[in-house]
């Protein structure tokens, strides 16, 4: 089989045992920090995807794709916007909401809370609720009966559990014998739910969407309607297109809600990026220094070869193989464990946790409660790339100065 010299040369120096063992050290040095280095930009990114799915799923889990509201916080024409919104192509779904802040005391116990009123028969075609395991339904919101169902974390919070009854107060004057005071209701615990996000978790409570309309005395008028569409990222175009349609009203979407919050994690992962690729762009600096030494070890090599007819270009592939090599073999292992560990941290941060005894991803600094992890394919193909590129970049200067070697300068010594 054809197999030119210059790489027969370069691969027989990269196995050959050498007269300088630190050169092979540095060797092993430098494809140990391109490993790393593409292993950890692997990992990172994928938990970097991760996260951000994650955060979006649950954030729209909550949050309506694109939202239609009145003026002033009400909308009394309600039913007509919804016969509206439902012929306009790529809406699945829509329902009415009350939604005020509130404040909700128990026990002594005080939170600032989103109040928001729905409809139990419409709320989850637009929403997604994981309720808890007492059996708690949304059915369990029934008109007129002033139950209430917090958010986990808030129910924690306020030591309340299902049948407490607690006081709801919102920021409306209510005018009284004793006086104006505050507008307060008592409503009784049906039990929590679980948006799986700390945000929403610990200060969102659900109430019947009459009770609020009474609460907040809205009449027959709703605060808006929510909408679901079949593709989140056509929410901006829907928007636009109701606003044509519904001047009169507000009409916004997740997008504008929630924009400096996503171009907020695009931004980190890039910086991210940027910083773990100089732990690549270390080790191939050590492949430049390998190559420089290993040069200077194959002086008289070098000379012997050129007298035999090699040109510089053949030199310079030698060398080119060489370095090519370590970052080859660095890269392919870096590969290796950066998908491996990226395909089972979900598993592996659990397992340190238990280990360890300690809260690696506390939900109320991570808004999530887990270590999410998506690994893509085009981030791996860019990644090993950067890697190849910088290892075959580190070569060519050590190569030119071993094609430049005088061959009568190196042999008067020898």
């Amino acid at each position: 089989m054809f197999k030119p010299y210059e790489v027969f040369i370069g691969l027989r120096y990269t196995r050959a045992k050498r007269r300088n063992h630190f050169i092979s050290f540095i060797s092993l040095v430098s494809m140990a920090g391109i490993g790393l280095g593409v292993m950890a930009l692997i990992t990172v990114i994928s938990v970097m995807n991760g996260f951000e799915e994650e955060l979006r799923s649950r954030i729209l889990g909550m949050v309506a794709h694109v939202t239609v509201s009145g003026d002033r916080g009400a909308l009394r024409d309600w039913p007509q916007v919804q016969r509206l919104v439902a012929a306009e192509p790529g809406v699945l779904a829509s329902a009415p909401y009350v939604e005020t802040e509130a404040m909700i005391s128990f026990a002594g116990n005080a939170n600032g809370v989103l109040l928001r009123g729905i409809d139990p028969a419409q709320e989850p075609t637009v929403a997604e609720l994981t309720l808890n395991t007492t059996g708690t339904t949304l059915s369990a919101l029934a008109p007129g009966e002033f139950g209430i169902i917090l958010g986990r974390d808030l129910g924690l919070a306020l030591g309340a559990k299902a049948g407490d009854k607690v006081t709801v107060l919102i920021p409306e004057a209510s005018a009284t014998p004793a006086g104006v005071l505050p507008r307060m209701k008592r409503f009784t615990v049906l039990g929590t739910f679980s948006a799986g996000m700390y945000e929403y978790d610990s200060a969102l409570a659900l109430v019947a969407m009459p009770d609020a309309q009474r609460l907040v005395r809205l009449g027959d008028a709703v605060s808006g309607v929510r909408l679901r569409l079949a593709d989140l990222m056509q929410a901006p175009t829907v928007a636009q297109r109701l606003g044509q349609r519904l001047p009169y009203l507000a009409v916004g979407d997740w997008t504008r809600q929630h924009v400096n919050f996503f171009r907020a994690v695009r931004t980190e992962k890039t910086v991210m990026f940027i910083i773990l690729s100089l732990i690549v762009g270390v080790a191939a600096f050590n492949i430049i220094s390998t190559l420089v030494m290993m040069v200077a070890d194959k002086r008289a090599d070098i000379a012997i070869l050129r007298t035999m007819g090699a040109t510089p270009g053949s030199v310079m592939g030698v060398f080119i193989v060489q370095g090519a090599v370590i970052g080859v073999v660095g890269t392919l292992l870096g590969l290796l464990g950066g998908v491996a560990l990226a395909l089972n941290i979900e598993t592996l941060v659990p397992w340190l946790e238990r280990a360890l005894h300690v809260s690696l991803w506390p939900t109320d600094v991570y808004y999530i409660s887990s270590l999410p992890s998506r690994l893509q394919v085009g981030d791996v193909t860019r990644i090993t790339g950067l890697a190849l590129v910088l290892s075959l970049l580190a070569t060519l200067y050590p190569a030119w100065r071993a094609s430049r070697t005088d061959p009568a300068e190196a042999l008067r010594y020898e």
